[in-house]
């Protein structure tokens, strides 16, 4: 076993617990230079109770559990003395053979036993009880169980970890080692949590040359698959070579040939479309854009069932019935919205867009019209369900997402029934659920899209909104005037301010009471005093005068995840001041994390099995300990059980960045900004995180870096195909 730790060699005396995807375990060993069992952690695939193990690792004192064996890496080895060999066998690690029948044979073959049943299987049938047809199925057991052990001793020998080792054996199961001597860049593409990097390493130990070409191919597919986590759905082909050579350390013309292979195995799809020249696509992203693309076309061809309505009249109805008088913005997006079959309805802050939503709800209501509305996020959901009026869902929960196909029920196949769905954030909904909504939609729906289209994108691949935008294909109304009451808002006036290149007013409120302010700046030059001064802002200040809950209100959005402003030191200043380790009181500890109750946290992926999704807050209540894990009441109010293995869904949430906080709405949001941050200094960032906070927002830093971002208004350009499919179809008519 290459690599540091402690050594420790033992008898398992029982699996307390065992995770049977991750492998994850918790057992009792009893240490081979005597003493009391001890309680030992970590993934172990094809160990049983009676297995002697070697066991490299760590001790580590849990605050909760006290002294543990943390596992890095082990070994098995064959049991030596007939009790261990009859425990061995008895312990359920192969399918037919209990406690009973494991004594039986031991008192036949002796200490010889494992030899008979590798070397000789036949032989068991002199055990009294076992046949022909038994002992060929103990033997195919036990034949197994060997694979398992030879594939985690080759993948260990390569650097793989128990738990990713793991993964391997059930994905590939005693193939394992032949699969992945053939071709370890395959782990990047079927293993999840495996990378490119990963299966690099592996090869290069398995002295696969730089330029072979399943090192080329799987260099290709990682460089486009980064493409896309920075948004693009494809990738010009001088780009896209330029960055897999780099990565690979190989002459581009040596990719050349292997992007026409990887085309041919329909990994990649290659194409000319715009202008960019000829592209490429990793072929799922190709197929979202095409579909979405085609069900957007079909649904603004196809007239809508529902009849027209005397849509003044209604408009008029609404008024009367909320008190207000609507602007004239707001009556074209209401006609829009009543009329036409795909409708995007975008502005800033203030502007209105909460009063359209409630007015197109209430006329549709009021027409017996079938509706859906629906946003990205479950907050945005809440937020949408709260203004509207009306229940709102999940995209995923509208669609009917199923954790187990990861697929949708709702589909072309079995469409939406409904005739108008709203969706809000539109701005963060990437190329895959965008295809999965639009192919859901009845061809004579309406499909009104809600957002701010100045918002940063989405997280995932595409730029949905502003492709439906510029494909024409969509009536698309801007609403710009601000209302007196929202005008009122020093939040909206920044926002609206920093959207049009102009900076903030920075200066204290004059004439007006300061405190009755909902926007200001503290200057800051020093980062060490910026973050001293957000905590103190985020744990007292602002919960002292405002009147907010530092866990549930109070939201600070830092621009980087790294650095003295970064999410992660910013976390551990917050959680010191806000939520303090107490003698006595529980946590649980992840790494240098420890988790309390109390503790705010995010879900940083989705779970689809548990329905969190990526960037679901929520607050620790509870530490559990059979099993080990903790309980999570979302924002929502639902209560999720997470175990120990889990727990790399979770990050602290005091801090968080500003793209993991879109679609979300907090009472107060405070914003570190320094020029350290001048690589993330952009005006959609700070626009964005700006418009989070809905009663309070305070920005602490430099003045010139609030400068520095408003004026650097080009976001990177994201390379996606989405209009010009669409004005494509649109003009083959």
């Amino acid at each position: 076993m290459a690599g540091d730790g402690t050594i420790l060699e033992g008898i398992l005396e029982r699996v307390v617990f065992q995770n049977p995807t991750t492998q994850w375990t918790v057992a009792r060993l009893s240490p081979a230079e005597g003493g009391a069992p001890v309680t030992v952690v970590g993934s172990l695939l094809g160990v049983s109770p009676g297995s002697p193990l070697v066991l490299r690792g760590a001790w580590v004192d849990d605050r909760r559990y006290g002294r543990q064996f943390r596992v890095d890496s082990y070994q098995t080895r064959s049991p030596e003395t007939l009790l261990g060999i009859e425990r061995y066998l008895g312990s359920g690690l192969i399918p037919g053979i209990g406690p009973e029948l494991a004594k039986r044979i031991v008192s036949v073959f002796g200490l010889r036993t494992l030899d008979v049943i590798d070397e000789a299987p036949e032989r068991l049938e002199e055990v009294d009880g076992i046949g022909r047809a038994r002992a060929e199925s103990i033997a195919d057991a036990w034949k197994a169980q060997r694979d398992i052990q030879d594939v985690m001793v080759f993948l260990r020998g390569h650097g793989v970890s128990p738990a990713y080792a793991a993964r391997i054996y059930k994905r590939y199961g005693k193939d394992a080692v032949g699969l992945v001597r053939e071709n370890p860049y395959r782990l990047a593409l079927d293993i999840w949590g495996i990378g490119f990097k990963t299966a690099d390493g592996i090869a290069r130990n398995l002295g696969i040359a730089k330029d072979a070409p399943p090192r080329v191919e799987a260099g290709l597919v990682h460089a486009l698959g980064e493409l896309s986590e920075e948004g693009h759905t494809h990738a010009p082909e001088p780009a896209l070579l330029g960055r897999a050579a780099e990565l690979l350390a190989v002459d581009e013309h040596a990719l050349e040939d292997a992007l026409s292979r990887l085309e041919t195995s329909h990994l990649i799809v290659r194409e000319a479309l715009g202008d960019r020249g000829r592209c490429a696509s990793l072929t799922p992203l190709w197929e979202h854009e095409h579909d979405a693309a085609a069900a957007l076309v079909g649904l603004a061809q196809t007239p809508m069932a529902t009849p027209a309505i005397d849509v003044a009249r209604a408009t008029a109805w609404f008024e009367r019935r909320e008190g207000i008088e609507l602007a004239r913005g707001q009556r074209r997006a209401i006609r829009a919205a009543t009329e036409d079959k795909c409708v995007v309805i975008t502005g800033g802050p203030g502007v209105g867009k909460t009063t359209i939503v409630r007015a197109i709800t209430a006329i549709a209501g009021a027409q017996r019209r079938r509706m859906a509305l629906a946003a990205p996020t479950g907050r945005a959901a809440k937020k949408l369900s709260d203004s509207a009026g009306e229940p709102a869902v999940t995209l995923h929960r509208l669609l009917e997402f199923q954790p187990r196909t990861a697929s949708f029920d709702r589909s072309a196949s079995r469409p939406l029934e409904v005739d108008i769905v709203i969706v809000d954030e539109a701005s963060m909904i990437d190329i895959a659920l965008a295809r999965a909504l639009l192919v859901a939609l009845p061809a004579t729906a309406q499909l009104v899209l809600v957002g701010d289209i100045d918002q940063l994108p989405s997280v995932g691949p595409g730029a949905f909104l502003a492709d439906v935008i510029a494909s024409e294909a969509a009536t698309v109304v801007e609403l710009s005037e601000i209302f007196r009451q929202a005008a009122a808002s020093r939040i909206v006036v920044a926002a609206h301010r920093i959207n049009r290149g102009a900076v903030p007013d920075l200066q204290a409120p004059r004439g007006e009471d300061p405190a009755r302010s909902d926007f200001y700046f503290v200057a800051r030059e020093e980062p060490a005093s910026a973050r001293d001064t957000v905590v103190e802002l985020a744990a007292e200040r602002i919960p002292a005068r405002f009147g907010f809950d530092p866990a549930y209100d109070v939201q600070v959005l830092s621009p980087m995840h790294r650095g003295d402003l970064g999410t992660a030191s910013l976390n551990a200043a917050l959680q010191t001041a806000i939520n303090p380790a107490r003698d006595g009181a529980r946590e649980l500890r992840r790494g240098e994390r420890a988790l309390r109750i109390g503790d705010k946290v995010m879900q940083i992926r989705n779970d689809y099995d548990r329905e969190v999704f990526n960037g679901d807050l929520g607050v620790v209540r509870d530490i559990t300990s059979e099993p080990e894990g903790l309980v999570v009441e979302l924002f929502d109010r639902r209560r999720i059980e997470y175990r120990r293995e889990d727990l790399d869904q979770l990050v602290h949430a005091y801090a968080v960045s500003v793209h993991k906080s879109q679609g979300s709405e907090y009472p107060a949001v405070v914003i570190p900004l320094l020029m350290q941050h001048y690589m993330m200094l952009e005006r959609t960032l700070l626009y964005t995180a700006v418009t989070r906070g809905k009663s309070l927002v305070v920005l602490v830093g430099q003045a010139k870096a609030v400068a520095m971002a408003v004026k650097h208004a080009s976001s990177k350009e994201r390379w996606t195909w989405l209009a010009e499919r669409i004005r494509q179809q649109l003009a083959a008519g």
